[in-house]
């Protein structure tokens, strides 16, 4: 495998392990500077100039790109996926990382476990906002910040509205967040490659300070983290389309909370406190992809006119429940299941015998116009109960029913 890996920082410890992993399997193994990167574009021929000549081909690339060159850096990651060059972390998902907000709207629409949190502008809705997360102590966090830059804990509601005030007279936008007691000053990193967890360790923090990161003096301990854990960190890293990823989790009563997904998590502290070969671990994935690498059904399967993704849904009272996939009619409308959701179970290729229960998700491929045909007429997402619709004011109805794949908008239901 011929491997560039982009990272600033050729010295540090986490590329050095890297390199050295690559090295120790016969690949061949480059650091190249992400800033140093020039893109051409032009008709037919997106291309690479790094040091002012053209780039040679790559089977490979593992992005390490640092947050101050995030939007530079996400375009070298996207250019090289132009080139059809395989990349451990989409461009995409290192984007939506990067925003905290952004991550948790993309997360909160899936069956993952977040710590409440609001976001508002408006200083009068700063104290209903407090409120709405369960009130003080909260955690206050800037948008974006890393190794625990940017996070506070406001002890009281007043405290709070003037760290608030204070952050947003700054133009800084902060996130509102409820603060998981039972988890105070402890928090578990998952480090995810692929579909697996290689490592885990619990980082607690030190005498007053709340924060666990590793670089704000938290200690850390390794950990085996059961299946709904594990299963919890994967599917994070998956819906944000990160192959390598570093997913925070709290420990809260309610189970596992995830508060990020790190797109270019660090090796030393993991690889300390585990002992665990992780960069090795990452070397032996990403050359299994290069040899046979997974295929992003949204964008090949679309490209074939009238077809495409969609994620079918099964309430409770279809009268698909209880029949099984072969029985359901769905193959005879040229509509094929790839992959079956089933709370936080995912089971791909499922089996046509499978019976059909309330709350599946089906990934198909096939008619599109098909798969319009099963969206209700007007159907809207249902909101909580305890929410009052505004007087007076108009709503549009939402359909459902989009080509996308496991993180698309809610598909139709059967």
């Amino acid at each position: 495998m011929k491997l560039a890996i982009l990272s600033c920082s050729p010295n540090c410890y986490s590329t050095r392990r890297l390199r050295e992993a690559a090295d120790q399997r016969g690949h061949q193994v480059k650091v190249l500077s992400t800033v140093k990167f020039a893109i051409d574009l032009e008709e037919g021929a997106p291309d690479l100039y790094y040091h002012q000549e053209r780039l040679p081909h790559y089977d490979a690339v593992l992005p390490r790109i640092g947050a101050s060159i995030t939007y530079f850096g996400t375009a070298v990651v996207r250019q090289f996926e132009q080139m059809d060059v395989w990349c451990a972390n989409s461009s995409a998902g290192i984007s939506n990382s990067r925003d905290k907000l952004r991550s948790l709207q993309i997360l909160s629409r899936h069956h993952i476990g977040i710590p409440q949190t609001t976001f508002v502008r408006d200083k009068k809705d700063v104290l209903p906002a407090i409120e709405r997360v369960g009130g003080a102590p909260v955690i206050i966090k800037l948008l974006e910040g890393t190794q625990g830059i940017g996070v506070l804990l406001a002890e009281s509601v007043k405290s709070a509205e003037a760290i608030v005030e204070l952050l947003q007279s700054q133009k800084q936008n902060v996130l509102i967040q409820k603060f998981v007691s039972e988890s105070k000053g402890k928090d578990v990193r998952a480090f995810v490659v692929g579909d697996q967890v290689v490592a885990a360790m619990r980082r607690v923090a030190q005498g007053q300070e709340f924060r666990s990161n590793v670089h704000r003096g938290g200690l850390a301990e390794p950990v085996d983290l059961d299946e709904q854990y594990r299963e919890t960190a994967v599917r994070a890293a998956q819906i944000m389309g990160l192959r390598v990823a570093g997913v925070d989790l709290l420990e809260g009563t309610d189970g596992p909370q995830v508060v990020e997904v790190n797109s270019s998590p660090g090796l030393e502290g993991i690889e300390g406190c585990t002992q665990l070969d992780v960069a090795g671990a990452i070397m032996d994935y990403m050359a299994a992809q290069v040899d046979f690498p997974e295929i992003d059904l949204r964008q090949r399967l679309t490209v074939s006119r009238g077809y495409g993704v969609a994620e079918i849904h099964v309430p409770a009272g279809s009268e698909y429940v209880g029949k099984t996939i072969s029985d359901s009619g769905l193959r005879e409308r040229d509509l094929n299941v790839l992959t079956l959701y089933r709370g936080t179970t995912v089971i791909p290729n499922p089996r046509s015998h499978r019976e059909l229960e309330p709350g599946d998700r089906l990934l198909c491929f096939g008619k599109l116009e098909l798969m319009r045909d099963l969206i209700p007429a007007k159907t809207r997402r249902t909101r909580r109960p305890e929410v009052q619709e505004l007087p007076d004011l108009p709503v549009a109805d939402e359909v459902h029913g989009t080509a996308g794949g496991p993180a698309a908008t809610t598909g139709p239901a059967l």
